[in-house]
């Protein structure tokens, strides 16, 4: 029977890191669960379950975020944090008892209406419990899962392996058994008990910072060695019996959002290959991130939780906004389904977004889902397409005025992109102008503002929003726009294809020293697209105005002609972030001229001379 007390154990304080929090103490099962919440009791309440060794306090960034909009709920786990252990730790941690601890602490928190599950880690292990057994059916209306498989689905896994190896089969087993070394380990007795006590307990907080990048602050708490302790007990009470002998019937009743992190040491991506038979309705995502993701991505975290579980409430309850294409509803949306699942909730910055490929590029990432920075000089064009990509698609999105050729306007347009919005995950360095005339023509202001803004906006951009993107340590991309202009040399267009084939190289070697930090760069080269640029291109050695009003008509009627729209350009840009691709001609006559630099330059050289008419 589970119980209510206002007062917690003698001498404990307030949680750490949870700011504003209320506290209540639940009993159940011979233990007192200290619960705090955040955030507006009466709307929709999402409940976060902590993992391995952690407390509730891994939540604190995601709640303070999803506290906003949302009744926020955490409780550390039976022998974490302010809950008390129970007695004796042996079978005091199945997952049983963890799923009463849950409708327990349910109960308490949203007697009359059903939660939000949100498990990282063991708490995504058990929250799996939690939505696959009948007794919680109409207590969860959805579940987000994060680094933490069903012991019930692995050991359905490990045995199909088993029934039929395949070398691909083999290999994807010894992959997670190498990969699952520390359960191994925290099944020997005594020991893991001596060590968190002892040396690894003071030291886990700087493995944590330098091997996952996790910021140094308020966590891991003090109760970190004893947390870690009696969670040995979650491995010793459940993997055994649970691998050896799975249930038949664990289905989840709820929908489900996996959110599966590439660079996790600890858990294969491969683990989750099958999961579509167990889960009816299933939203994936990923992020080029490592395991402890609440505290390295709580901005990316929490906008996928906000949106799910906005998609996964009652009308009757208020739910309002706009619902993010997810991987299970991108095909009825015309959105790829892989773009949903590896953009939907990223950051991504565009340059040169107020018209053209650069605004096509927002609507692209906005129609994937993900939270989109709309910059451009045009201060009113950018506010536009930041308003468009909320309409279609994007969970947040903001107009950004900047000059992208002015480097401290660019330094202080990344600082507050980074204090408000969160650190980028894709930058889309797409601003850039037009020139065209001979080289005697063209005078040095017009050379210096060509590179100013093609090839130094490019850097500003890269050199700031990159260094920020290896400071958090969780990967990343950059992508350049170039032009086939840079590996087609014209006696028309010196200064512009200088400026694109200096980006195309500059692009080349930041994807060599980025490499190590998991941040991918490619240089986008399209040919004759369909944007304004024509509209606004300089004519060097043209003084009269009508005169060069004249041939930027001109030159926009052709452009107009050969109709290749920004769209495409678009998903090539995303294509390209998708598989790390390093160089990408886009259009035919750009995959051409490309194949013709490498194959024969001669032709291009000879073609170099041909004079266009005025």
């Amino acid at each position: 029977m589970a119980g209510l007390r206002g007062a917690g154990p003698a001498g404990a304080g307030k949680s750490a890191g949870l700011k504003g929090a209320r506290e209540r103490w639940v009993r159940t099962g011979g233990v007192e669960l200290c619960v705090a919440e955040l955030g507006d009791a009466d709307r929709p309440t999402v409940v976060l379950v902590h993992g391995y060794p952690d407390s509730k306090e891994v939540w604190s960034e995601v709640a303070a975020r999803l506290a906003e909009e949302h009744h926020v709920v955490l409780y550390d786990v039976r022998g974490h944090g302010r809950s008390t252990a129970p007695a004796p730790l042996r079978g005091g941690f199945t997952l049983e008892k963890l799923t009463d601890d849950f409708l327990a602490v349910a109960d308490a928190v949203s007697p009359d209406g059903p939660v939000h599950v949100v498990g990282h880690d063991w708490g995504s292990v058990q929250s799996w419990e939690f939505a696959t057994v009948p007794r919680t059916e109409g207590r969860i209306a959805s579940f987000t899962s994060m680094s933490g498989p069903s012991l019930d689905h692995f050991g359905h896994w490990i045995k199909q392996r088993m029934a039929r190896p395949t070398p691909r089969r083999v290999g994807q087993l010894l992959g997670q058994g190498a990969k699952s070394w520390y359960v191994y380990m925290l099944h020997t007795p005594v020991l893991p008990e001596l060590a968190w006590r002892g040396p690894l307990g003071k030291r886990w907080p700087k493995i944590l910072e330098r091997v996952e990048k996790v910021p140094a602050g308020d966590y891991p708490t003090p109760s970190l060695p004893s947390d870690a302790a009696h969670g040995a007990w979650l491995y010793r009470d459940n993997v055994r019996a649970r691998l050896g002998r799975p249930r038949p019937d664990a289905y989840a009743h709820v929908p489900v959002q996996l959110i599966t992190p590439t660079g996790d040491a600890f858990l294969s991506e491969r683990l989750y290959d099958d999961l579509g038979s167990w889960v009816p309705d299933l939203t994936r995502r990923t992020l080029p991130a490592k395991h402890w993701v609440p505290r390295t991505r709580p901005d990316q975290l929490s906008a996928w939780i906000a949106d799910f579980v906005r998609a996964n409430e009652e009308p009757a309850a208020g739910a309002s906004g706009p619902r993010r294409p997810g991987a299970a509803t991108a095909a009825k949306s015309g959105v790829k389904p892989e773009y949903a699942e590896r953009f939907g909730g990223q950051l991504v910055l565009v340059t040169g977004a107020a018209s053209g490929i650069g605004r096509a590029t927002a609507f692209a990432f906005a129609e994937a889902g993900a939270r989109v920075v709309a910059v451009d000089r045009d201060a009113e064009g950018a506010g536009r397409t930041a308003e468009m990509a909320r309409l279609i698609g994007a969970p947040e999105a903001w107009g950004e005025t900047v000059d992208v050729s002015d480097e401290q306007a660019m330094e202080k347009l990344a600082s507050k992109v980074a204090s408000e919005y969160g650190v980028v995950d894709v930058l889309v360095n797409n601003a850039g102008i037009g020139l065209t005339g001979s080289f005697f023509e063209t005078t040095s202001e017009e050379w210096k503002r060509v590179l100013d803004v093609n090839l130094w906006g490019v850097i500003h951009g890269s050199r700031i929003f990159g260094a920020q993107m290896t400071a958090r340590g969780q990967g990343g991309h950059i992508v350049n726009t170039s032009s086939a202009a840079a590996f087609q040399p014209s006696r028309a267009l010196p200064a512009y294809s200088t400026s694109k084939a200096a980006v195309l190289m500059l692009s080349e070697c930041l994807r060599a020293e980025l490499a190590d930090q998991g941040i991918g760069v490619s240089a986008i080269c399209p040919g004759i697209v369909n944007t304004n640029i024509t509209a606004t291109t300089r004519f060097a050695g043209v003084t009269d105005a009508a005169e060069e009003n004249r041939r930027q008509k001109k030159a926009s009627r052709l452009y107009g002609l050969r109709n290749y729209p920004p769209e495409k350009v678009a998903d090539a840009i995303l294509g390209a972030v998708l598989h790390d691709r390093a160089v990408v001609p886009v259009t035919p006559e750009a995959r051409g001229i490309h194949a013709l630099s490498r194959l024969s330059p001669g032709v291009l050289r000879a073609f170099a001379r041909w004079q266009p008419p005025a």
